[in-house]
């Protein structure tokens, strides 16, 4: 029951992702000849310059990535993928959406806005609306030297580059902006106001802090063991405690404040994370 639930809501998601993406392209970019970045990019591109119409061109191009996707990354996926690639094509070739407005600097930002929730649900739903993750995903894996995000920065400037050549540096700089919302968009709609961050303790007071943490702030701490350096202190070979929480980024203010009300000398440092499953950070509170 829970499984089909699940198929149903990513569905769901899947047509929603379709018909946001269709909206921000035919709704804002065409009429104005902006373009994204990656293969939807490359679809815009070529469907200005050769005349070809965009929905096949999305297809065609996207085909051959949805097969690296069933190979690298499973069945499923592919599957999924395919049906919201196909769903975008029927959507740009058979529903209209009116031009919403002409000012180039809203249709920048509202198409790469509307584009980027598409992209976002369908990543969310376990599928893409464009392959250039999984191109960069197959790259980075035989290349030691270059990550995902460094292959799609590449491809986005090479593209950009052929927008600024062909439909002139004005609608390039735009269809940069574009492709910044859209990315902006993205990250939101997978992290959202909930992105987690680790945040690491080290203090001489860790048994108060972790108390205060955990409840006051209702939070989970781990305890890690280690060893002191050269510091403030002088050099020490004393085991300290190294306190270890995640939280929303929300919360970091809160743990912060405790902290250094407790021992304003503590050593704290943060970073971010993609995701978290279990623990008490998605379970409700009980007051």
């Amino acid at each position: 029951m829970k499984k089909t639930v699940t198929e149903i809501k990513d569905i769901v998601l899947i047509v929603i992702a379709i018909f946001c993406a269709g909206f921000g392209l035919k709704g804002f970019l065409l009429s104005s000849r902006f373009i994204d970045g990656g293969v939807t990019g490359v679809s815009m591109l070529l469907s200005e310059i050769l005349g070809l119409p965009l929905a096949v061109l999305i297809f065609a191009i996207n085909v051959p990535f949805i097969a690296i996707g069933y190979r690298q990354i499973g069945k499923k996926f592919a599957a999924k993928s395919a049906l919201a690639i196909t769903g975008l094509a029927l959507c740009l070739f058979f529903v209209s959406f009116p031009d919403v407005t002409p000012d180039k600097l809203l249709t920048a930002i509202f198409g790469g806005l509307f584009i980027g929730a598409g992209i976002g649900l369908a990543i969310r739903s376990g599928a893409v609306l464009d392959g250039t993750e999984i191109a960069a995903l197959l790259i980075s894996r035989k290349s030691h030297l270059l990550r995902v995000g460094d292959i799609i920065l590449i491809l986005n400037v090479f593209i950009f580059i052929a927008a600024a050549f062909f439909l002139g540096p004005e609608s390039a700089m735009y269809s940069i902006l574009t492709y910044v919302a859209a990315s902006k968009t993205i990250e939101f709609i997978l992290h959202g106001v909930e992105e987690y961050t680790a945040i690491m303790i080290i203090s001489t007071k860790s048994e108060n802090i972790k108390q205060a943490i955990i409840n006051r702030l209702k939070r989970g701490v781990t305890v890690f063991r280690g060893q002191g350096g050269m510091g403030s202190t002088g050099v020490s070979d004393e085991d300290r405690e190294i306190l270890y929480c995640v939280v929303t980024r929300l919360e970091i203010g809160a743990v912060k404040s405790v902290v250094i009300d407790i021992d304003d000398q503590a050593f704290i440092t943060q970073h971010t994370l993609s995701d978290v499953q279990g623990g008490l950070l998605k379970r409700k509170v009980m007051h």
